[in-house]
């Protein structure tokens, strides 16, 4: 790929947009945050049950941290890229690096987990589930897995959030907007981590070790594939990650590894001097001339309050992670423009300093394994795995039941484009939509009505 040509303005909508003094790309960023799909991230979990009575993240506070984190890689590199001599940036590209890049950048950062159901990874996994282990579970006399074809039953039992996010940002759902929110190739290429589909996943290459849209989308990631030229991989279905992916990915993986901790010290699970000591041994060994440690360590000293004190060093430790970035970034830049950069940013920061080793060994053993984490995934599984069995078999049946047409009636109006279409996937995918849009509250009270737990 190409500095000059990796970018567009263009969109999928077919229509023009009037041009307000903000660029399309600035537009990207506002209707996404408007959009009810980022709304609901509220009541999403990020790790910890919500809701509580010490404010922890939820999805939709960690995705707004995510994009300030996105924005200042965004513009550190576009920085970089115009002042960098040995790159010979035409003037539509210097304006963009200048203005438009770190826009690009937080917008895929608003929008990485739009498309994660409720309870997080676990709903994931419950969707999943749910079909491997209902394969042969008979609707109208034929087993479910002889509803889809072979590409599509993978969708389903790999069910992905990335693949999700893309169908909620770009789908014609009944009475919404064509094309979705009408997002530039641009800002969709850019939360693409994974870009190929279930078929091509294969654990031993990082750009397909999942995947990164349904057959139900193949051809609009084929156009944003293609309108950007990315590098084809296996096929005109399967290509290598976009440049601007990795420092997407980048402050996500800064955030929740370093944020998870702090949430931890704040609900009482990680003491202040366990935290502390990860934190400063993070910047320490980062060991960046940017950031005096000394400095740091008498600021520290010198706040009373606790979680002040933490929350600062949480601030240090995020910027060093940004300055060492975009290091990695600028280092790689011309293996990232050829797809053959097959590591991540933070991963070849943790190569080369060992910085986020005991962070990440604590955070497993301490936080995402704690009984309370657990319980709300188990929990999760449940509540999704239920919904499933509920609206699944009413949707799929020819001949509907008077309790088959009330179970369809309660799918909210927008999710019916499909229902009644001779195509079993898209129906499904419908359902999925329904089910997969929910917050962890709605879920789990619909549950329970449902089930006639409460009524």
């Amino acid at each position: 790929m190409n500095w000059n040509t990796c970018f567009t303005s263009k969109s999928l909508a077919e229509s023009v947009p009037k041009k307000d003094g903000r660029s399309n790309f600035q537009k990207d960023y506002d209707r996404i945050i408007f959009s009810s799909s980022f709304r609901r991230l509220q009541n999403k979990t990020q790790v910890f049950p919500l809701p509580g009575t010490t404010f922890v993240h939820n999805r939709l506070t960690h995705s707004l941290e995510v994009a300030s984190v996105g924005r200042s890689l965004g513009e550190l590199v576009g920085h970089f890229l115009i002042e960098n001599d040995d790159i010979n940036l035409g003037p539509e590209a210097i304006t963009f690096y200048s203005r438009d890049l770190s826009s690009v950048i937080s917008s895929g950062c608003l929008a990485h987990d739009i498309g994660n159901p409720a309870f997080g990874h676990s709903g994931e996994e419950a969707i999943s589930n749910f079909f491997k282990v209902n394969d042969k579970m008979e609707i109208d006399g034929k087993p479910l897995r002889e509803f889809y074809q072979k590409e599509q039953w993978r969708d389903l039992t790999l069910f992905e959030g990335n693949a999700n996010a893309l169908r909620v940002l770009t789908q014609s759902f009944r009475g919404k907007s064509p094309s979705g929110l009408g997002l530039t190739l641009t800002t969709l290429a850019s939360i693409l981590k994974y870009p190929c589909s279930s078929s091509h996943q294969d654990k031993s290459f990082r750009h397909r070790k999942k995947y990164g849209y349904f057959q139900s989308e193949k051809e609009i990631f084929k156009s944003v594939a293609q309108g950007l030229g990315f590098k084809e991989d296996l096929d005109a279905y399967s290509y290598h990650r976009h440049p601007f992916v990795y420092l997407v990915e980048a402050a996500d993986d800064i955030c929740y590894n370093i944020i998870d901790m702090e949430d931890a010290h704040r609900i009482g699970l990680l003491s202040k001097a366990i935290v502390s000591d990860l934190f400063l041994d993070l910047i320490k060994k980062l060991d960046l001339q940017e950031v005096n440690v000394s400095s740091v360590l008498a600021t520290f000293k010198g706040i009373g309050d606790d979680n002040e004190s933490i929350a600062y060093l949480r601030a240090k430790c995020i910027s060093a992670l940004v300055i060492a970035s975009v290091r990695e970034f600028m280092d790689n830049q011309e293996d990232i423009l050829k797809g053959e950069f097959s590591s991540g940013l933070i991963d070849e920061i943790e190569r080369k300093t060992g910085a986020l080793k005991e962070v990440e060994k604590v955070s497993y053993e301490q936080i995402y394994r704690h009984e309370s984490v657990l319980e709300i995934e188990v929990a999760g599984f449940h509540v999704m795995s239920e919904l499933l069995s509920i609206y699944l078999p009413a949707v799929l049946r020819e001949t509907k039941s008077h309790l088959d047409k009330t179970i369809v009636a309660l799918i909210p109006g927008q999710y019916h484009l499909h229902l009644n279409s001779d195509d079993y996937y898209l129906r499904t995918m419908n359902v999925l939509d329904h089910i997969s849009g929910m917050t962890d509250a709605y879920a789990t009270e619909l549950y329970r009505k449902l089930k006639g737990i409460e009524i």
